[in-house]
């Protein structure tokens, strides 16, 4: 009898221990949906695809830093990104290599103007298969009657295509390369052009270069060939998460992300340095 009552006096013990675990349990659960605010947010991101390789790394310490927040990236040419922002697609915050695609929409009132910081530059490069000797050695040799394929960005769409065709316009060599040009949907598609050696030399930003074992730099854009290469990047106006785009911009500004960007080959803009906003 004294035996049976050890037994339910233990197994009382153990359902209070149970429920109070599971009392705990509830109250964590309570707590991460409050402090977490809930579900996550899922913020979208439209990049130029010359920052995809960054903006991996830059996805993973943020969302580390902000557990809230899901970073959700679409990478592609800027001005194919601009064109879907105008076509009503869901955005949050736009990232693009070049000036031209960001001031169109500010104009057309879709970007929150304060939020836009001209945050990154680059520079313009251009490449050659890694494997090849006796090539193009400058912008100059990409008009040479040996070299049958030139692979550049659209020019109309790919800030990479604009700049490469300022700076033959510059060197008076236009004419000739364009007759011989293959256009890319995106810098990513003219790199890995010339990785293949489908195409006897490609321009593309240093930082795209930078990434890949396929292609060798073999020469930098002369200085003021082209306009600067600038890296905007702001909130777009229709967005579902504004508070929380805006502050992924601030992040993209501060010294953390400015080291990740400068180790992936960006500098910080000039203009960045003295805008207040």
């Amino acid at each position: 009898m004294i035996k049976k009552e050890a037994i339910r006096r233990r197994s009382r013990a153990r359902t209070k221990v149970g429920a109070l675990f599971a009392a705990m349990a509830l109250l964590a659960d309570l707590f991460c949906l409050s402090g977490c605010g809930g579900e996550k947010r899922e913020l979208t991101i439209l990049a130029a695809a010359s920052l995809t390789d960054v903006c991996g790394e830059l996805k993973t310490e943020y969302e580390t830093s902000h557990p809230g927040v899901t970073l959700q990236f679409s990478y592609g040419a800027s001005g194919a990104l601009q064109s879907q922002i105008e076509e009503g697609a869901p955005a949050d915050v736009f990232f693009s290599a070049g000036t031209k695609q960001m001031d169109a929409l500010k104009e057309e009132g879709l970007m929150d103007t304060d939020s836009v910081v001209e945050l990154l530059e680059n520079t313009i490069v251009l490449v050659v298969p890694a494997d090849r000797e006796g090539g193009p050695a400058s912008f100059e040799d990409a008009a040479a009657e040996g070299v049958s394929m030139v692979a550049l960005g659209e020019p109309e769409s790919v800030p990479a295509g604009q700049y490469a065709r300022e700076v033959f316009e510059s060197l008076g060599i236009w004419q000739q390369v364009e007759a011989k040009a293959n256009y890319g949907s995106d810098v990513r598609t003219v790199l890995s052009w010339v990785e293949t050696g489908a195409a006897d030399c490609g321009v593309v930003y240093a930082t795209d270069a930078y990434t890949s074992d396929g292609v060798k730099i073999v020469a930098e854009a002369p200085e003021g060939s082209h306009s600067p290469v600038i890296y905007p990047v702001g909130v777009v106006k229709a967005g579902a998460h504004t508070e929380d785009a805006e502050e992924f911009v601030r992040y993209l500004e501060g010294d953390e992300a400015m080291r990740l960007f400068e180790r992936f080959g960006f500098t910080r803009a000039a203009l960045s340095e003295n805008e207040t906003r």
